[in-house]
């Protein structure tokens, strides 16, 4: 707040750029509040559409973070440069002066005039391609549309918003039927702007696929064919785009090079998302929505089933065993085949809860019985080994290695049994 503060006064004592760029992945993720400033409060009517997620191509309803600096510029230095001095000035005093409300009764007022001066310039091609020129990107000036619908009915945008603060744990039947009014206001006012009222309320939920039940209660069916077909099934597509990135990076990740954490919560929030759509609406396989939401459970199957299927591979190379004979502690088998088979091990564990929501069920259950199997055999000849050679340094390091295995792929308390009964052979071989 301080450091904002003093931007807003204009010093220059502190870094402000850098000191921010450290602090905002916190802010965004424990969900602080702000400190209102002009662009802050001029980007209240869409900030629910931003989102900091690569793109190739535009998706209505979606608008990409690095767009609001170009855009800023082109408003206040091209649109409207007189108004946007005063807009910024007046808001600074209110601000520095403790009256958000009168600050954001002055931003609601330029947002008409930024609307109406962004609908004039991007009327025409040559506008248009003015506009591109300036804001660097084609895409940026597609993320307009979006913008300039939103700013035009910011008051209304803006009730919206104060029924719903971030994060809605839930989304009752009372909340769903108080946004329908909001929408059913703006289908009669400003019909363009009232497909986004979901948008709006999926970004806002703590489980996002909820917001289906707006599009439910405004076409009265639970058909997705009929859903997907009119504008309210814009949620429903923004949903499926997030599942297309999700399945985009999960296939693009390769052995060895892997983050077992981020694979994990790749796929379960896959399957999370596509486990509720089906919950919230019927979806037919013969739909639209449905043919995609099997094809992508597929190839996302697939990929889990290829690590699935070299889990025992690796998980077998840290825990050498030979043949008729048992664990063999000849030979330290490596920190990197640690390393690997710990990865594998989260892995195969992290996945119990969503393996058959996406699709690799089977697999994920025979690695795991293969590595639970493996690791109970290997604990039971390690404890001889300790209570046979205390000193065996191999043994040793594998006690320490295979306690850790055993949080993973058994529990805590497994894990502390394991440590008492080597602690136990080393008392009994002393």
């Amino acid at each position: 707040m301080a450091v904002e503060v003093d931007r807003l006064t204009d010093g220059h004592a502190l870094p402000h750029e850098e000191i921010l760029e450290g602090l905002r992945p916190i802010l965004l993720r424990e969900n602080y509040t702000r400190a209102p400033t002009p662009l802050r409060l001029f980007c209240r009517p869409f900030q629910d559409l931003l989102s900091n997620a690569p793109r190739q191509v535009k998706q209505k309803g979606v608008i990409s973070r690095s767009t609001l600096v170009p855009l800023w510029n082109w408003i206040s230095q091209t649109l409207l440069p007189a108004e946007t001095e005063v807009y910024n000035a007046e808001c600074k005093v209110l601000v520095l002066g403790h009256r958000p409300e009168d600050a954001l009764s002055g931003a609601i007022k330029f947002w008409a005039l930024a609307a109406e001066a962004m609908k004039k310039a991007l009327a025409s091609a040559a506008g248009r391609q003015a506009a591109q020129k300036i804001l660097g990107d084609p895409l940026a000036v597609e993320d307009m549309s979006d913008i300039m619908l939103l700013l035009s009915a910011g008051e209304t945008i803006e009730r919206l918003a104060s029924l719903l603060p971030p994060p809605v744990p839930l989304f009752q039947e009372q909340l769903v039927w108080q946004v329908r009014e909001i929408y059913d206001q703006l289908a009669m006012n400003q019909p363009d702007v009232a497909p986004y009222v979901a948008v709006i309320v999926m970004n806002r939920l703590s489980r996002p696929w909820e917001a289906l039940r707006l599009p439910l209660l405004v076409t009265r069916h639970t058909d997705e064919t009929l859903i997907s077909k009119t504008d309210m099934g814009l949620v429903g597509e923004i949903l499926f785009g997030r599942m297309e990135a999700l399945k985009t990076s999960i296939q693009a990740t390769r052995h060895p090079l892997f983050d077992a954490d981020r694979l994990m919560h790749e796929a379960s929030t896959f399957a999370d998302l596509s486990r509720h759509i089906v919950k919230e609406i019927e979806l037919k396989r013969e739909g639209e929505w449905g043919k995609r939401l099997l094809d992508e459970r597929v190839q996302i199957g697939k990929v889990m089933e290829s690590f699935m299927e070299r889990a025992p591979k690796e998980f077998g190379a840290a825990l050498p065993m030979s043949k008729g004979k048992g664990a063999d502690f000849s030979k330290h088998p490596g920190a990197e085949k640690h390393e690997m088979a710990l990865r594998y091990a989260r892995l195969v564990a992290g996945c119990r809860s969503f393996a058959a929501a996406a699709s690799f069920s089977a697999k994920q259950q025979v690695a795991d019985d293969d590595l639970c199997t493996l690791l109970k055999r290997y604990n039971e000849d390690l404890v001889k080994a300790l209570k046979a050679d205390p000193k065996n340094t191999v043994a040793n390091a594998q006690f320490l290695f295979c306690a850790e295995l055993s949080v993973f792929l058994f529990s805590d308390e497994e894990a502390e049994l394991l440590r008492r009964r080597g602690r136990a052979a080393l008392s009994a071989a002393a």
